[in-house]
């Protein structure tokens, strides 16, 4: 149930914005799709997390080719090992790490051809539930710190235009911060902690 209401109010507010928007140089649309996702640091490894990501953007055209884009997306993350399991038993219950996070992406997007265009960009994030389950806790030793209420990643991607209306977004991104530290405490010059890294798969639909 609180999925669906963080995701009416996600939708609500593209919604507005985008209708709101009388400019000819305004744009916006819904988003919806999947995210395959890792926890770097967590001792698991592997893209083997899948969730669902859905929103809604607003954008705002430069220059004939390039133009600004603003998101704000639901999106679940997190780690799963579908050979790893509690002490390693073949029977017992996979490792598994669950995070859901309230992302507003912010892109400049390059239009290279009539259908494809590339994507830069910085995503702020709000962690608004994380969780693991006994396999996790049970296989490691020690107890686990708490996640952080942030994230700040970078994202790249590429939009493909599959009619004017429908746009199939490909984007990879990874977190510059740590959204937890190692279990362990420990650092490793650039490496302070856990961070997230995801693959996700959408469709844009274009509302104007």
């Amino acid at each position: 149930m609180r999925f669906y209401r963080i995701l009416a109010i996600v939708l609500l507010c593209g919604i507005l914005t985008t209708t709101n928007s009388h400019a000819q140089s305004f744009g916006g649309g819904l988003i919806a799709g999947m995210s395959t996702s890792q926890v770097a640091g967590d001792m698991l490894g592997g893209f083997n997390k899948i969730g669902l990501l859905a929103g809604a953007y607003t954008s705002l055209k430069i220059k004939e080719n390039l133009k600004l884009q603003f998101e704000i997306v639901y999106i679940e993350k997190g780690s799963r090992n579908p050979n790893m399991h509690e002490h390693n038993h073949p029977n017992s219950e996979r490792i598994e790490i669950n995070l859901s996070y309230i992302e507003m992406p912010l892109t400049v997007n390059l239009q290279q051809t009539e259908n494809l265009g590339v994507e830069l960009g910085i995503i702020p994030a709000f962690n608004i539930s994380a969780s693991w389950n006994r396999a996790y806790e049970k296989n490691i030793s020690v107890p686990n710190p708490q996640y952080k209420k942030y994230d700040l990643g970078v994202c790249a991607g590429i939009n493909y235009h599959i009619t004017d209306k429908i746009i199939l977004n490909t984007r990879i991104s990874n977190s510059i911060i740590p959204i937890r530290p190692h279990v362990s405490g420990a650092t490793f010059g650039l490496n302070k902690g856990q961070y997230n890294t995801v693959l996700s798969f959408a469709i844009h639909y274009k509302i104007r």
